[in-house]
């Protein structure tokens, strides 16, 4: 079943309010969240999403909500990479702890923003080229190869050159002055670092984009399940950050675990556009009849399997090198 227009309407109306709240909250508010208080949005936000799907089962059937679960569990998986550039960036503009929460909030709505220009291009792409699915399996496929061998540093390295671009043409102070854009330095307006800052958090989130919404497309292509299974992914992030701190760059397995999926869904996309095929240099522009469609479900339990092994993984790592190095 299709989602009714009034209910993605009204949806959409109410994630913009809880988004502006969340953005008064973290600007009105910049702190150095607690783990009991981290560890309470995460909850708010993941029992938000569930109830969330809940409403997509009453409105749409049980097929929708299994996709936007899938994509969420998915976004939210593939987010979790974004959490060690971040650490990166923040680090290397040496940006006051207290003030990290204004500005990842900050850098997430120019990220959502950029994103929804994105989707709405993917659907169009989807809807009238059904070959583009052999191109965004292929390209995960190889994304996921890149992941095993790079990680995230080449995105850092990639936002080190574009902030020394926004460098050499704004005026600019390396000086903080709380979470203001502009400050005044011997009597003339300059930039402060928190446009850089939100810059770099935008643009490092697209680049992780183009990985994780062709990855979404693979399990859904409705832009409105879409569109809200990042916004629910991202919601929670920045609180993701201050709960797991430096143990993300000690999950030494957790970029396996996202590889994993990564190739999982660039199959899955290969088989659809196999299924749906077009091409005419391909099975004579039929669709190939043995090419398996790979159910939701199915996907669910692999996003799920592939996390809970990467992580569980990484922890058992950690404690046996802290074991040896009190042995040592």
């Amino acid at each position: 079943m299709e989602l009714p227009a009034w209910f993605e309407a009204t949806a959409l109306a109410v994630i913009v309010l809880i988004l502006v709240a969340d953005v008064v909250v973290a600007y009105r508010r910049s702190h150095i969240p607690s783990t009991r208080e981290s560890v309470a949005w995460i909850a708010f936000y993941v029992g938000l999403a569930l109830v969330f799907a809940g409403i997509i089962w009453w409105v749409g059937g049980a097929d929708p909500a299994g996709e936007f679960v899938a994509g969420w569990l998915t976004e939210y998986s593939l987010s979790v990479d974004n959490l060690f550039v971040f650490l990166i960036l923040l680090g290397r503009f040496a940006v006051p702890r207290a003030q990290q929460q204004a500005l990842l909030m900050g850098g997430i709505l120019i990220a959502l923003v950029l994103r929804g220009v994105f989707i709405l291009i993917g659907a169009t792409l989807l809807a009238h080229f059904v070959w583009i699915f052999y191109v965004f399996g292929a390209f995960l496929v190889y994304t996921a190869i890149h992941q095993v061998v790079t990680g995230g540093e080449a995105e850092a390295e990639g936002e080190g050159r574009i902030v020394a671009f926004l460098r050499r043409r704004i005026p600019y102070t390396s000086r903080f002055d709380g979470n203001r854009m502009r400050t005044r330095v011997d009597g003339q307006r300059v930039f402060t670092p928190v446009l850089l800052v939100l810059v770099s958090l935008g643009l490092t989130d697209l680049v992780f984009a183009l990985d994780s919404i062709p990855a979404i497309f693979g399990i859904t292509q409705d832009a409105f399940l879409v569109f809200a299974t990042n916004v629910f992914a991202l919601m929670g992030l920045r609180q993701l950050y201050f709960l797991l701190g430096a143990l993300v760059e000690r999950l030494v397995y957790l970029k396996y675990g996202i590889a994993a999926i990564l190739a999982f869904i660039g199959v899955k996309l290969v088989l659809h556009a196999m299924h749906e095929n077009e091409l005419p240099f391909v099975n004579g522009g039929q669709g190939i009849a043995w090419a398996p469609e790979i159910p939701t479900w199915v996907s669910l339990c692999v996003i799920v399997g592939a996390m809970a092994v990467a992580v569980v993984a990484s922890l058992v790592r950690l404690r046996v090198d802290r074991r040896a190095a009190i042995e040592d």
